[in-house]
């Protein structure tokens, strides 16, 4: 005679076919109701094969197939205690209909992989001091976050033992304990259902409740990759792969390293050396041309200044180096008037020595308007662009107009 728990248990295991078999790809059921997701329209089966979306864990995709009609399932929610399969476009197999289901399975076999690398990454993590606080296996992006910070070396060390379980192969397994049995385990994690609990025991190391879908089998992960350590909220965010995913993204990484490499024409393992070699001279260059343009602004500047204040002038030089020569034109009570060739026009700089009181925003918007450019800025300052015009003569222009 079972118990009521061992009966509930029973009733799930044979409504979410995923607990026993997580590597069913296909099956046989019937549509017995309809519901709803929020706005989208969605059938409850009688059993299933499709994870719902929960415990961190993306749900599958799919197909559901009713004779000659396929039905594209684009998301499972469960809802109380039904399991509720959102079709795409709405359509809807009526009560009753016999359908066969089609797991994505690729998509299913990467998250299998991901969430068992999650399970002993949380495991190794907690070993070293640092508790899961929660985790999310999404599509493009996995994370674990822990209550406390971990050094690199505690990091690195955590994945290390999690590959050294994946090589050995040891046993995944998934189940619904008996009370007595659940009661004297050692759960990483509090229970957090009512009812019957299922647990996943990765053998000698962890022993976690969870619903989702799990590899039976280390070696079946692959392997795991922490990609990124950052700070969150007083505890750090693991970044990771593992399995399939994992393999892509380290494979995407090292043909774009062999890329590098053969560019910079050495071994892969240069690379490194070489950038930090090259990111020094760029540095040691980049303080050289900023002398290089001080020199140069200061001395452009000193035949400017010859000239009659407001100083106009029209430089072939980049807009940088125009403010630079702006600058040291405008001391004491000169202003300075300068342009210099860009796409399409004239870029316009403005400026005004500390002792002058002339009007550079007002200036610019009268110059601005008349010949159809654009800008703008204070009585100190002012930059725009104008068209391709003769700025000498419109310089003047303005400043002869009356205001």
């Amino acid at each position: 005679m079972t118990t009521p728990a061992a009966a509930s248990s029973d009733a799930l295991r044979a409504a979410r076919l995923y607990y026993d078999e997580p590597f069913l790809q296909t099956f046989e059921t019937e549509v017995v109701a309809h519901a709803a997701v929020g706005e989208q329209r969605a059938v409850v089966l009688r059993r299933s094969a499709f994870y719902p979306e929960s415990g961190g864990q993306l749900a599958d995709l799919g197909a559901l197939t009713a004779g000659k009609r396929e039905y594209r399932v684009v998301d499972v929610q469960v809802v109380g205690d039904q399991v509720l399969h959102v079709l795409e476009d709405g359509a809807l197999p009526d009560i009753a209909t016999s359908v066969r289901g089609e797991i994505q399975w690729d998509r299913r076999r990467a998250n299998m992989s991901i969430h068992t690398g999650q399970h002993m990454l949380s495991r190794a993590f907690a070993d070293r001091g640092s508790e899961t606080v929660s985790s999310r296996l999404g599509d493009h992006v996995c994370t674990i976050d822990l209550d406390k910070t971990l050094s690199e070396r505690a990091i690195a060390d955590a994945e290390n033992t999690v590959n050294a379980l994946v090589d050995q192969d040891v046993t995944v397994r998934a189940y619904f304990p008996e009370a007595k049995e659940l009661e004297s385990m050692n759960l990483r994690r509090e229970i957090k259902v009512a009812g019957p609990v299922r647990v996943v025991v990765v053998d000698g190391f962890d022993v976690t409740p969870c619903g989702g879908t799990h590899c039976t089998r280390t070696a079946q992960i692959g392997f795991v990759k922490v990609l990124e350590v950052q700070g969150y909220k007083g505890g750090s965010r693991v970044i990771f792969e593992a399995g399939a995913r994992a393999r892509s993204l380290l494979a995407a990484e090292s043909k774009t390293l062999r890329e590098l490499a053969r560019g910079l024409t050495c071994g892969v393992n240069d690379v490194s050396g070489i950038f930090q070699k090259q990111k020094t001279q760029i540095a040691e260059m980049k303080t050289e041309l900023g002398k290089l343009r001080a020199s140069f602004a200061e001395a452009r500047a000193a035949e400017l200044v010859n000239a009659t204040s407001p100083v106009i002038a029209t430089l072939p030089v980049p807009v940088d180096l125009l403010r630079a020569i702006a600058k040291q034109v405008a001391t004491g009570d000169r202003v300075a008037l300068l342009a210099a060739p860009v796409e399409q026009g004239l870029h316009i700089i403005t400026l005004r020595g500390k002792e002058s009181d002339f009007d550079c925003g007002g200036f610019l918007k009268r110059a601005a308007a008349a010949c159809g450019g654009r800008g703008g800025g204070r009585p100190t300052n002012a930059e725009g662009r104008f068209p391709a015009i003769d700025w000498d003569a419109v310089a003047r222009d303005t400043l002869s107009a009356p205001e």
